[in-house]
């Protein structure tokens, strides 16, 4: 939705409504001296981005909402399920060569780690990695569980949250991606994960109308 975009006889359409509405389709149409056929498109872009509403058999009303409103509205329709990635994970004992190696290969910037139960115990970032590197510790002795995020340190998110909500939690703590988890009796399963690259996948989406 483009709320900045709108043509000029949108916008003459819009003050028709403020002043008039509820108004016929019809009634707009004479106003303007057109034909309903022809303004057809126009409604329907004004109704479906939000600045008018329509009942049948009543007309058009404005809805009263300003562009952030209704920005603020789309955003809060957009879930994490729609937007997830598939994980990268990586086991506990895997050793932190065997992780750098698995992160350039993936091309991701965050391995999620599970025990042997496929549970979630650790995140490891790009920063982890490179702080194990410095020095001249043989990487391939040195497990991954040793440099990881541990649980409970670890933010999650669900795949029904908001994509909003995770952006905001991706900017608090400052990182590039989050696990997304499904609860189990014993732990935390990882179901997927939601990055920056996928937030502004969204944002984008939302910005061209999809």
């Amino acid at each position: 939705m483009r709320t900045i975009e709108l043509n000029k006889r949108q916008e003459t359409i819009l003050e028709i409504v403020k002043e008039n509405g509820p108004i016929t389709g019809e009634n707009i149409a004479e106003r303007l001296n057109l034909t309903r056929a022809t303004l057809r498109p126009d409604l329907a872009i004004l109704t479906m981005a939000g600045f008018l509403d329509a009942r049948p058999r009543v007309g058009y009303f404005y809805t009263g909402k300003s562009g952030t409103q209704l920005l603020t509205e789309n955003l809060n329709k957009l879930h994490v399920k729609d937007y997830q990635s598939i994980p990268v994970v990586v086991h506990e004992n895997v050793s932190v060569y065997d992780a750098i190696c698995t992160m350039f290969l993936e091309d991701v910037g965050t391995l999620f780690v599970v025990d042997q139960a496929s549970l979630l115990v650790g995140v490891l970032s790009r920063k982890d990695l490179l702080r194990a590197s410095i020095g001249k510790q043989e990487l391939t002795n040195i497990p991954v569980n040793i440099i990881m995020t541990r649980m409970p340190n670890i933010a999650m998110c669900i795949k029904e949250d908001l994509v909003i909500d995770v952006a905001k939690k991706l900017i608090e703590k400052q990182i590039d991606a989050l696990p997304i988890v499904k609860e189990t009796e014993k732990g935390f399963e990882v179901i997927g994960r939601i990055t920056k690259t996928n937030l502004t996948k969204a944002f984008l989406a939302l910005a061209e109308g999809n």
